[in-house]
C-alpha cells in the first residue's frame, strides 16, 4: 500500500497507534515513540514533550512550544524527572550533578528515529545512577544508503523561524562509510512577559557497518541556546494576575524583576563513538566512550545594600559603586558555571544459545565548576556583562560572591546479567546484580566556608525478571528490581551564608543519604491488529529525595528534599490499533495511590506527614490519540489529562487537574523533479487553552502555619509553579531530495 511506504521524513504510517504503540518485548513497562508520531509533532518539541501521553507520564509545559528546557517538569509514576535516567544512544546525556534531562541540546527532532519509556527501575546494564523512575532512550537515526537530502521550515505563532537542513553521504566509495551532518536554527518570542529566545544546533553522523553485526559510529552534535526565565508564580499570585504575572517589560530604577536581567545561556557539545564487535556468533563486545562539554550562565535580578552586604561570614564593607545610587543598588546576580564528563560504557555478552552471560562496566567522571558574581547594571537597565565579568567589588577589591564552588566526581559501576531460555524459548528467566559506587569531593573558596567536603556511595542493585510467552502474539512478564539515586545539585554539601547578614543559611553535610527504592510489577501484553499492555505495581522507597527550586541570595538554586519513606501502587494500561481504512487509534491510563510513610522534619520539629499524598503524584492521568494517514492526506489528534497535584506534602495547597489537547494535519504532494514527497503541515498545540498552571516548580513541605508533632508553630511557605503554555500554530513546509 502507498502509505505503508517510507516518506522523506521517516514515516511509514504502520506504527500502531499512530506510533504511540510500538511493539515491546521486554520484562518491563515500556512504551514507545517512532517516526510515525515523532514527524508529526511541531519540530520545536522536546522528546519529553512529546511523550506526554505514554502511560505514567506528567509532563509540566512552561511554554507552547515546547523549547524550554530550563524550566518544565516531567514525572513518571510521580517521580521526578532527576529521577528518570535519560540516554541519547545509550550515554548518558542528563548533566551527572543536576540529572535534569536537557532533550532538546542532544538531537534535533528530524534526527530521532524512536523515543522510549520505561517506567520503572532502568536495566542493571544502564550507564545511569538516578533511575528509580524510569528510563528515556532516545536514538539517533542512521544514515542513508544512498547520497540525499531533506529540508524544513517552521513558522508560526510567537514570531517563530525555524530552519532545517541535513545532508547524507550514502556510502562512501568503497569505504563502507556513510554519513549525514545537519544544521538547525530556531528563533521565537517568549509566550508571555517579554523577550525572545534563540537556539543553535548541529547534529553529524558516520557509521560502518561490516561482516555479521559488526558496527562503528562517530556520533556528534553541538547545541547553543539563549533565552529569559519566565516568572513561576504562587497560587495566590496565579489568582491574581494569571498570565500576566510576569517580568517587567521596560526597566525603571530599581526594578530587579526587569526581564534583561533574568537571562541564561547554555552550549553542550556531545561526542561518542560506539562500537560493537562480533568476533564469532556467540560474543559480543560493546564499547561506548564519550565526551560531553557544558558551558553557560544563568542570572537573575536582585537588590544589594551598599553598606552591610557581607563576603561570606564576613563584612564585605562598603561595596565599590557610586554612593549617588543609594543604600539600596539594583544588581544582575550571574551564576556561570563549566561542565565535563567523559566516561565509558562497556558490555560483554555470551550467548550460547539457551543461556546468555553480561558482564558490564561503566566509569564517568564529571568535574562540575560555579562561580557567583553581582553586576551593576546601568541607568537603563543594561547589562555589562551576564556573565560577570565586570563584578561589583568589595571594600577590599575582591568580586562579592555567594559560591565559587567546584565539585568533581567518580561513578564505577560493575554489572552480571545471566539470563536462561527454557521451553522452546516461551520462558525466559533473568537474574542480575548491579554495584554502584560514587564519590564526589567538593571545594569552596567562599571565605568562611568549609573549604572540602563530599560523600562516598555504594549501592548492590539486584534484579530478576520472568517473561512467558503464552503465544506468538501473547506475553506475561513478571520482574523485581531495586533503585539508587545519589542527591542532585551541589548546595548540600556546600556551606552557604546569607548575603544581607553572615548568617549562616546551610551547613555543609557529608552524610546525605541517597535514595533506594524497591519494586515489583506483573504485566501482560497482546500484539495483534490492536496492541494491548496492563502493567500492576508496587513501589517502596527510602530517602526519597524531592527537587526543588530555591532562592539564595537572588540566585535560584537546585535542592533535595529528603522525603523520606514513601510507597507507589497502581495500575496502567495502554491501547493501540494498527491502521484500519488508514484510522489508528490510541488510549492511556494510570491510577496510582501512593503515601509519605513518615513525619518530615521541619527545624526542630516534625510535621504530620505521615499518610499524606506525595507531591507531584496525581491519581489520575491518561491520554489519548487518532492518526490518519492515506499517503496524501494525513493527520494526528493527541492529548492528555492530569489529575489535581498537590505541592506541598502536608497537602495544604494543590492545582487542578487538566487536560492538553493537539492537533496535526497535513499534504504530501507527488515527487516534483528533485523533490521527494513534499509536505506541508499544520500543528496546532493547546487547542482551547489560554495558560494554566501545568505543574510544580518549587515544593513546599507546608502551605498554612501548621503544628509540629512536638507542639512548635511552623511557618507555611508558598509553593511556585509552571504555568502550561497558551495556544499556538505552526505551519511547516519539507521535502526530500
Amino acid at each position: 500500500m502507498r502509505h505503508q511506504r517510507s516518506n522523506a521524513d521517516g514515516t511509514s504510517g504502520t506504527t500502531p497507534g499512530g506510533g504511540m504503540m510500538p511493539n515491546q518485548t521486554a520484562p518491563h513497562s515500556r512504551s514507545g515513540l517512532t517516526r510515525d508520531f515523532i514527524a508529526r509533532q511541531s519540530a520545536t518539541l522536546s522528546p519529553v514533550a512529546m511523550i506526554a501521553s505514554l502511560p505514567g507520564v506528567v509532563y509540566s509545559g512552561n511554554d507552547p512550544l515546547g523549547m524550554n528546557d530550563e524550566q518544565q517538569g516531567l514525572s513518571v509514576r510521580g517521580l521526578d524527572q532527576t529521577e528518570i535516567g535519560y540516554l541519547f544512544e545509550n550515554v548518558p546525556a542528563a548533566p551527572p550533578l543536576f540529572l535534569i534531562p536537557y532533550t532538546s541540546a542532544t538531537a534535533d527532532n528530524e534526527n530521532i528515529s524512536s523515543i522510549t519509556l520505561t517506567q520503572g527501575a532502568a536495566g542493571t546494564d544502564a550507564p545511569l545512577y538516578n533511575a528509580v523512575g524510569g528510563e528515556i532512550a532516545v536514538k539517533m537515526r542512521k544514515p542513508s544508503e544512498e547520497a540525499d537530502g531533506f529540508a524544513s521550515g517552521s513558522w508560526g505563532s510567537f514570531n517563530l523561524n525555524r530552519e532545517f537542513l541535513r545532508l547524507d553521504s550514502g556510502r562512501i566509495g568503497h569505504t563502507g562509510i556513510k554519513g549525514f551532518a545537519s544544521f538547525s536554527y530556531r528563533g521565537a518570542d517568549q509566550w508571555r512577559g517579554s523577550g525572545a529566545g534563540r537556539r543553535y544546533h548541529t547534529d553529524m553522523r558516520l557509521l560502518k557497518e561490516w561482516g555479521a553485526r559488526n558496527s562503528a559510529s562517530l556520533i556528534f552534535s553541538f547545541n547553543r541556546d539563549r533565552g529569559f526565565y519566565l516568572r513561576p508564580p504562587t497560587l495566590a499570585q496565579w489568582d491574581q494576575y494569571g498570565t500576566d504575572f510576569n517580568y517587567t517589560g521596560s526597566y525603571k530604577a530599581g526594578d530587579s524583576n526587569y526581564y534583561r536581567f533574568q537571562e541564561n545561556a547554555r552550549a553542550q557539545s556531545f561526542v561518542s563513538a560506539p562500537l560493537s564487535l562480533h568476533p564469532d556468533r556467540h560474543v559480543t563486545l560493546d564499547i561506548t566512550p564519550y565526551f560531553i562539554y557544558v558551558s553557560g550562565y544563568d542570572s537573575y535580578g536582585t537588590s544589594l545594600n551598599r553598606i552591610g552586604s557581607y563576603q561570606g561570614n564576613r563584612p564585605a564593607g562598603p561595596l565599590q559603586v557610586s554612593p549617588s545610587l543609594g543604600a539600596v543598588i539594583p544588581a544582575v546576580a550571574t551564576d556561570t558555571y563549566r561542565q565535563s564528563h567523559p566516561g565509558m560504557n562497556t558490555a560483554l555478552h555470551i550467548d550460547t544459545g539457551a543461556n546468555r552471560v553480561s558482564l558490564g562496566y561503566w566509569y564517568s567522571y564529571y568535574d562540575f565548576s560555579s562561580l557567583s558574581r553581582y553586576v551593576l547594571p546601568d541607568a537603563q537597565g543594561g547589562v555589562p556583562s551576564q556573565t560577570g565579568r565586570y563584578p561589583i567589588l568589595a571594600a577590599d577589591g575582591s568580586p562579592l560572591s555567594s559560591y565559587d564552588a567546584r565539585l568533581m566526581q567518580q561513578v564505577n559501576a560493575l554489572s552480571l546479567t545471566d539470563r536462561l531460555s527454557l521451553l522452546d524459548q516461551r520462558l525466559t528467566l533473568s537474574a542480575g546484580l548491579r554495584v554502584i559506587m560514587v564519590t564526589r569531593n567538593v571545594t569552596n573558596l567562599l571565605p568562611g566556608a568549609r573549604y572540602r567536603s563530599g560523600a562516598s556511595y555504594v549501592s548492590p542493585l539486584p534484579q530478576i525478571t520472568a517473561s512467558w510467552r503464552l503465544s506468538d502474539h501473547d506475553q506475561l512478564y513478571v520482574n523485581g528490581t531495586t533503585g539508587f539515586r545519589a542527591p542532585s545539585g551541589i548546595s548540600s554539601y556546600q556551606d552557604r551564608f546569607s548575603l544581607s547578614t553572615g548568617q549562616q543559611t546551610r551547613v555543609a553535610a557529608s552524610d546525605i543519604r541517597p535514595e533506594y527504592s524497591i519494586g515489583e510489577e506483573i504485566g501482560y501484553r497482546h500484539t495483534g491488529l490492536v496492541n494491548v499492555s496492563v502493567a500492576l505495581f508496587n513501589y517502596n522507597f527510602t530517602n526519597r529525595q524531592v527537587t526543588t527550586t530555591t532562592v539564595l541570595n537572588g540566585v535560584m538554586t537546585t535542592e533535595s528534599i529528603n522525603a523520606g519513606g514513601q510507597t507507589a501502587r497502581g495500575a496502567q494500561f495502554e491501547l493501540g490499533m494498527k491502521p484500519y481504512h488508514h484510522f489508528s487509534p490510541y488510549l492511556s491510563g494510570q491510577y496510582v495511590h501512593a503515601t509519605v510513610d513518615n513525619n518530615l522534619r521541619s527545624g526542630s520539629d516534625y510535621l504530620p506527614t505521615k499518610g499524606k499524598t506525595p507531591v507531584r503524584t496525581p491519581t489520575f492521568s491518561g491520554g489519548l490519540g487518532l492518526s490518519y494517514d492515506d499517503g496524501q492526506i494525513f493527520g494526528l489528534f493527541n492529548g492528555s489529562y492530569v489529575g489535581s497535584t498537590y505541592s506541598t506534602f502536608m497537602n495544604d495547597e494543590k492545582i487542578p487537574a487538566f487536560a492538553t489537547a493537539n492537533l496535526s494535519l497535513g499534504y504530501r504532494f507527488r515527487q516534483f523533479n528533485a523533490l521527494r514527497t513534499p509536505q506541508i503541515q499544520l500543528n496546532l498545540i493547546n487547542l482551547g487553552r489560554s495558560g494554566y498552571l501545568s505543574g510544580v516548580n518549587g515544593v513546599s513541605l507546608n502551605r498554612r502555619a501548621t503544628r509540629g508533632v512536638y507542639g512548635t508553630m511552623i511557618a507555611g511557605k508558598a509553593p511556585t509553579y509552571f504555568v502550561g503554555g497558551g495556544f499556538a500554530g505552526v505551519v511547516a513546509l519539507s521535502s526530500g531530495f
